[in-house]
């Protein structure tokens, strides 16, 4: 061997000690925050991280990526260091089992900071007919075996004789997507459970109560839309009979193509979502790890800037997020500038 191959072989074995050794309790061979997660908090994510780089040239600005709720916390739990994102966007609270797997990898100190409002929103092009729906409706739809048993229904009047007689096409979100799971958890299973028995299931057998609620069907009534928000409002723009699912932002954002449906008479709004009267209305979080926190530079600072910008005049006010009550905002404000550690205790 030559003593340039040995000399070059030892500052790669070196690098990769070095980066190794940041998967301790360091990540600083990273020079600008990442973070991952769900497609609904992302365009807020966005514009948090241009206003930080705007304000301070120093700092990079942060890397975010669209990769859903779900699939984003499986990223974030996987472990630290420089390989392992910084920060995780949900649109619904972290789940018990993602907690415990985070802690399992090593992910030991977590701060949760609600950052927001969303609703699930449902919607379809403006030349629609304009369906009003209610969960038992939509259950009713998309159940892969409504109340247990397969789902027949061909046309939204095959589900209630008040609806049109059009065909069941709903283009909706991933099972990746925490919109997905907010879905499931806020309009299916309240559907689902207006059926006494299928309200005694969750009791008697949990497992065959979340399937027969939460399962939607395969069979191309539903349409698994991806990550992309903004697919979902082409397709139904471009097909007036079709109806979409997607966080309230979306429909807020392209109002002159859209129109939202009422969901049990309450129409997806500002108000409604903000007092919890429309059934689709859900927080938005972020989840930070508190190990990154001086390893990675402007992560502190990205997260004191969703404090500055979550106001009810604020950026993301503007950019069609619903501003939580001024309690939540209070504790939220908080929990930025503290970053308590979430101990798992009150998740499900």
């Amino acid at each position: 061997m030559t003593a340039n191959r040995l000399i070059s072989g030892s500052v790669l074995v070196l690098a990769t000690l070095g980066l190794a050794a940041c998967g301790g309790n360091q990540a600083s061979s990273r020079d600008q925050v990442r973070a991952v997660g769900s497609s609904t908090v992302y365009p807020f994510a966005k514009a948090v991280a241009e206003a930080l780089a705007k304000e301070d040239a120093s700092i990079k600005s942060p890397i975010i990526e669209s990769t859903g709720t779900g699939a984003g916390m499986k990223l974030f739990c996987a472990g630290v260091g420089p390989q392992h994102p910084d920060i995780e966007d949900a649109s619904r609270r972290m789940k018990k089992s993602e907690f415990e797997d985070c802690q399992k990898n090593g992910v030991k100190e977590i701060v949760e900071i609600q950052v927001g409002l969303d609703g699930v929103a449902f919607a379809e092009g403006t030349g629609g007919p304009g369906i009003a729906l209610t969960p038992a409706d939509v259950y009713k739809a998309l159940a892969k075996t409504p109340f247990g048993k397969p789902n027949t229904a061909k046309t939204w009047k095959d589900v209630n004789p008040a609806l049109p007689n059009e065909a069941i096409l709903v283009y909706g979100p991933p099972s990746t997507s925490g919109t997905r799971d907010a879905l499931k958890e806020l309009i299916l299973t309240k559907g689902c459970e207006s059926d006494p028995a299928m309200k005694a299931l969750k009791d008697s057998d949990k497992k065959k109560h979340d399937a027969v609620c939460g399962d939607v069907r395969e069979d191309g009534a539903y349409v698994d839309a991806g990550e992309n928000d903004n697919l979902i409002v082409q397709k139904i723009e471009a097909n007036p009979k079709a109806i979409g699912i997607f966080g309230y932002s979306y429909l807020e954002e392209n109002r002159d193509k859209l129109k939202g449906l009422t969901m049990g008479g309450v129409s997806p709004t500002y108000q409604t979502i903000t007092d919890y009267s429309y059934p689709g209305a859900r927080p938005l979080y972020i989840y930070v790890k508190k190990a990154h926190l001086k390893a990675i530079p402007g992560l502190q600072a990205y997260v004191n800037q969703w404090a500055k910008l979550w106001s009810k005049d604020g950026v993301l006010a503007k950019a069609g997020m619903v501003v939580a009550p001024d309690d939540v905002l209070a504790a939220s404000a908080k929990a930025a500038s503290e970053l308590p550690v979430l101990d798992g205790s009150q998740l499900k």
